[in-house]
């Protein structure tokens, strides 16, 4: 049986890496050495997120590079109000800005640490194209 299933981040920076994530995200810190951060919300502590130094012998010596390539949804009830937050007030990079999507999102990305990209969605009713791709009763708005 499966108990947890959650991203570990290869960081070149795990300290940087984790204050993005407590500091802008609402992630807060459960376990936290030099070389590893565990992080999760509290509102729903189902989700986690762990950083490693990429670097670390943990990992075998092949796979010891930065995080390349990787994209982190986070749905949230509102996208407008976190583009505001985040974008606006925070004033985080933003890689791509708001729009709504037909295939059935709201969103936009930002720039985090590492080269990782944070996509903010809000999920919307689908255009009819995009409708039938949905698997029954999983289609949003």
């Amino acid at each position: 049986m499966l108990t947890s299933f959650y991203p570990v981040i290869a960081s070149r920076d795990v300290a940087a890496a984790a204050a993005f994530y407590t500091r802008h995200l609402g992630f807060e810190v459960t376990f936290e050495a030099d070389w590893y951060v565990s992080l999760r919300r509290a509102d729903a502590p189902q989700f986690e997120l762990a950083l490693l130094d990429h670097a670390h012998p943990t990992l075998p010596a092949a796979y010891r590079k930065p995080v390349q390539g990787l994209l982190l949804n986070l749905e949230v009830s509102d996208v407008d109000a976190e583009h505001r937050r985040l974008v606006g007030e925070a004033g985080l990079t933003e890689v791509l800005g708001l729009r709504s999507e037909d295939f059935g999102q709201r969103h936009f990305i930002l720039a985090a640490p590492d080269g990782v990209l944070i996509d903010v969605i809000t999920n919307i009713a689908p255009s009819a194209e995009y409708a039938d791709a949905f698997a029954p009763g999983t289609a949003q708005s």
